[in-house]
């Protein structure tokens, strides 16, 4: 029992602002007490039994430690972390296990003093290399000629650490040594380097805040890959370098020790770095995930970097579903009006309650309609189906002339994904009346367009009938919309833990 459905559009622009889908997936985490403890144990993972190198960086600066991902490649060795005047216990403990012949320390006195040096060689190592330099730039331009002779480098801001990283891992695959810049302006130990190595391309990391056009146009065949944020970028290597993403390691985007120590256990695994907040998934790893249907994960760090909850969008029952949520009406077409209320007020309230417990899910949520605007059904039905949606929910209120007309139905259309439809449905619908405590109408078959029309599991939720004094009182409370949003994420939460 349905009123009249009037056609609604759905602005393009809002496809920019829809989350994007992680792929369900696995995700196994290399955690620590401390990032010395985190670096010991990516290092136990990936050389369980030796290793004739060691590189050792200090724990609390990034500046020399950016560029040493692809040395540790070369020398197919851990990096390990330090304080700056005591060999770390955890880390000494690493190396004896490792028993190294040789262990190359990246930075100057200032970052790992010569006692250091002393306490590695009176464990018995045979040789005990430093690369220094007068600054970050030097340094990295030491380790670069280090490495065996490559025609390109990799270019990335030296007073940041994103970007380093996040390239890291396929620079390291590739022998391609990184050189830092400043934003604007290059340093002569760089210049030299690009020089010396008789370097013919390279590969600029970063938009113009970090690598500027002035220094971009000073580089031997440059080519940028860039992005709105530290996130972007790192998605934007995986897309414009065409890696490959059977894995994907996740670090935090706000610190550098886990992402440095990881580089080269990713670049050993064939895998690349993904960075996320420690609130949510940022959209552009979300996107990229989407994009190249990553599985399976290794999540570096512990829970003050990377909350369970993160780990959890990653893995969940929801995780990696792109739901589109439809709130009917809107703008110009109010919907169904009864006992004061507004039909295309009350389904976008409801609909704005779900977005969150969704996403919070792991799940990529594309709202129909954000605000109170007037939308197309063909459009909508275009959106969901050109993204690729996993499913469709539709939430109505219903309406009939009769006051006395009242209840909860859902239905569905058997034209694509009938019986998973029916399903959705039935999960949906049996939670509304259970929460609710309407009236049970059943589970229907219709043929409104939005459910008939879109090629994915598809559904349209009547959730009261606004022209009934009760189930009006009903969705005019807060409570009892929050109790059907509750109870549609229950219920979807129902169907996908079943199938």
């Amino acid at each position: 029992m349905k009123k009249y459905f009037i056609l609604l559009v759905l602005p393009l622009v809002l496809l920019l602002f829809a989350n994007s889908a992680i792929a369900s997936g696995t995700a196994e985490r290399v955690d620590g007490k401390d990032r010395f403890q985190v670096a010991v144990n990516l290092s136990q993972k990936g050389w369980p039994t030796q290793s004739d190198t060691v590189v050792l960086s200090f724990y609390n600066a990034y500046a020399d430690a950016l560029t040493s991902g692809p040395l540790a490649y070369h020398y197919n060795a851990p990096i390990l972390l330090t304080h700056n005047n005591n060999l770390t216990d955890v880390t000494k403990k690493e190396i004896a296990r490792l028993k190294p012949n040789r262990v190359v320390v990246v930075g100057g006195p200032g970052s790992i003093a010569d006692s250091v040096l002393n306490e590695l060689r009176k464990m018995g190592i045979k040789e005990v290399t430093r690369i220094n330099g007068e600054d970050r730039f030097e340094v990295a331009a030491n380790v670069a000629k280090q490495l065996p002779g490559n025609k390109k480098a990799v270019i990335a801001d030296g007073l940041n650490f994103p970007d380093a990283l996040a390239i890291s891992p396929y620079a390291s695959q590739n022998k391609i040594p990184i050189l830092l810049t400043r934003p604007k302006a290059m340093p002569q130990a760089t210049k030299q380097t690009l020089s010396s190595l008789g370097i013919t391309s390279t590969i600029v990391v970063g938009g113009e805040a970090s690598v500027s056009k002035t220094v971009y146009g000073q580089l031997p065949t440059p080519m940028r890959i860039s992005g709105e944020d530290r996130y972007e970028v790192a998605a934007n290597i995986i897309r414009q370098l065409k890696l490959p993403t059977g894995k994907a390691y996740l670090s935090t985007g706000a610190t550098f020790a886990d992402a440095l120590t990881g580089s080269v256990l990713a670049a050993k695994e064939n895998a690349p770095i993904l960075l996320t907040r420690s609130d949510k998934i940022p959209d552009p790893t979300r996107k990229i995930i989407s994009e190249r249907k990553i599985s399976n994960y290794v999540v570096l760090g512990g829970l003050g970097s990377i909350p369970q909850k993160i780990v959890a969008q990653l893995s969940g029952k929801l995780a990696g579903l792109t739901i589109v949520v439809d709130a009917g009406h809107g703008g110009t077409d109010p919907g169904a009006i009864g006992n004061g209320l507004k039909e295309s007020d009350i389904v976008l309230d409801i609909s704005r309650r779900l977005q969150p417990k969704l996403e919070a899910a792991g799940v990529n949520v594309v709202m129909t309609r954000a605000t109170n605007k007037y939308i197309t059904l063909d459009d909508r039905v275009k959106a969901a189906n050109d993204i690729g949606a996993n499913a469709f929910i539709s939430i109505h209120n219903n309406a009939y002339s009769d006051g006395s007309a009242n209840g909860t139905e859902t239905y569905w259309n058997d034209t694509y994904a009938g019986q998973e439809s029916k399903e959705l449905a039935t999960e949906i619908q049996k939670e509304l009346v259970k929460q609710l405590g309407t009236r049970d109408r059943g589970v229907k078959e219709g043929n409104f367009k939005v459910i008939r029309e879109t090629t994915m599991v598809s559904v349209l939720v009547e959730v009261a009938f606004i022209t009934n004094q009760n189930d009006a009182q009903k969705l005019a409370s807060a409570a009892y919309r929050e109790k059907a949003t509750n109870a549609i994420y229950q219920g979807i939460l129902n169907y996908y833990g079943k199938n």
